[in-house]
């Protein structure tokens, strides 16, 4: 359902607080190795992430990005989503038609939408810290990511 950029966007993030707990920050390059992702991409999802306000950077050595101590907000899936994909996310077709509602189902419509809502809820109750902490637990794994 999420494009390869907001995948890597997420798991980017995970990443990156999972390193600011125990007070590292990662480049890019550590970052595209920790989740499996080409580094020019990744150095491009960085930065859109650094513009939209999720994350703070530092050039030089020791530098890299992180999240402000002051920084208490929670970073919602949904925030990742609409910053990376865009609210037309929310409501595509699960066909990839253009125009597709009630009034002119595509053959899933109906049987998609529900899904789609039931993601869209998921979205606004996961956080990037939750993700960590299912990790940080052995809950999950996220691609080489060691806690």
């Amino acid at each position: 359902m999420l494009s390869k950029t907001t995948e890597y966007a997420i798991r980017a993030l995970v990443s990156v607080e999972l390193n600011s707990r125990k007070g590292k920050r990662r480049g890019f390059k550590a970052i595209a190795r920790d989740i499996d992702a080409p580094e020019q991409y990744v150095a491009k999802i960085m930065q859109t992430l650094t513009r939209f306000g999720l994350l703070k950077s530092v050039r030089g050595r020791g530098g890299g990005f992180f999240f402000a101590d002051d920084d208490q907000q929670e970073i919602y899936l949904f925030d990742v989503v609409m910053i990376m994909e865009g609210k037309i996310f929310f409501t595509k077709c699960g066909l990839g038609f253009k125009h597709c509602d009630a009034n002119n189902p595509c053959p899933l419509h109906n049987e998609y939408e529900p899904i789609r809502e039931a993601f869209t809820q998921l979205l606004k109750k996961e956080t990037i810290r939750s993700l960590a902490t299912k990790i940080e637990n052995g809950e999950a794994v996220l691609s080489r990511l060691s806690v």
